[in-house]
C-alpha cells in the first residue's frame, strides 16, 4: 500500500480523536456530577429528548459560569458539567443534580455555607425581605436582575464579586463592583439590604 495513503489515514484518525477529545471540554474532576443513564427497559426520551437543545444560565461555584447549551430534557447535572464542573468547595448537597431543567432557566451552585434554604439549585429562600428588598449576600443573579438598572452582566458581576471578595458588609460595598458608580448605587440603595 502506498505510504502516502497510510500517512493520510493516520492523520485523519488523529484529527477525529483530537476533535472528540477537545469536544469534551474540561476534564471533569471527581466532584463533577454526572447524569445517570436510563436502566434497561427505559427509553432515552425519559432522560433527554431525542433532538434539540436548550440554553441554561449556570451561576455560582462552577468553573465557567454563564449560559450553556445542553440537550432538551437535560438535568441540572448536565448544565453544571457543561459549565466546566464545580469549583473546589461547592456544596452539591444544596442542589438536586437530577432535576430536569427548562430552556431559559438558571441553575445556581452554592459555595461553602450557601446551601441553607437552596432548593434544586435555584432561588435560595430568604433572599428577598418581606418589604421586597433584595438581600445582596443571598440573592441569585435572577433576583439581582429584578433591581432597577441591573441586567444579566451586572448581576453576574455582583455575584462574582461576592464569591471572590466575601459577603457585602454595607450597601456602599457595591461601589467595588465594576459598573456600579455613585448614580447606580443611589438607584439601588432603597431596593437592597445587607443583613
Amino acid at each position: 500500500m502506498d505510504r502516502r495513503w497510510v500517512l493520510a489515514g493516520m492523520v485523519a484518525v488523529a484529527s477525529v480523536m483530537s476533535g472528540i477529545w477537545l469536544g469534551r471540554g474540561v476534564t471533569p474532576n471527581p466532584t463533577t456530577p454526572s447524569v445517570v443513564q436510563p436502566s434497561a427497559g427505559q427509553g432515552p426520551s425519559q432522560t433527554m429528548a431525542a433532538s434539540g437543545t436548550i440554553l441554561v444560565h449556570v451561576a455560582g461555584w462552577v468553573a465557567e459560569p454563564g449560559v450553556v447549551s445542553i440537550p432538551e430534557g437535560g438535568r441540572v447535572g448536565d448544565a453544571v458539567a457543561a459549565a466546566g464542573g464545580v469549583r473546589a468547595g461547592a456544596d452539591l448537597d444544596g442542589i438536586n443534580l437530577a432535576d430536569v431543567v427548562e430552556d431559559g432557566e438558571q441553575v445556581s451552585v452554592p459555595g461553602p455555607g450557601q446551601s441553607e434554604g437552596v432548593e434544586s439549585g435555584r432561588d435560595p429562600a430568604g433572599s428577598v425581605t418581606e418589604d421586597g428588598r433584595v438581600r445582596l449576600n443571598d440573592a441569585t443573579t435572577a433576583e439581582l436582575e429584578s433591581l432597577p438598572g441591573v441586567g444579566p452582566v451586572l448581576a453576574e458581576r455582583i455575584v462574582d464579586h461576592r464569591e471572590a471578595s466575601g459577603r457585602f458588609e454595607q450597601v456602599e460595598d457595591l461601589l467595588d463592583v465594576s459598573g456600579i458608580g455613585e448614580a447606580k448605587l443611589a438607584a439601588l440603595r432603597d431596593h437592597v439590604v445587607v443583613p
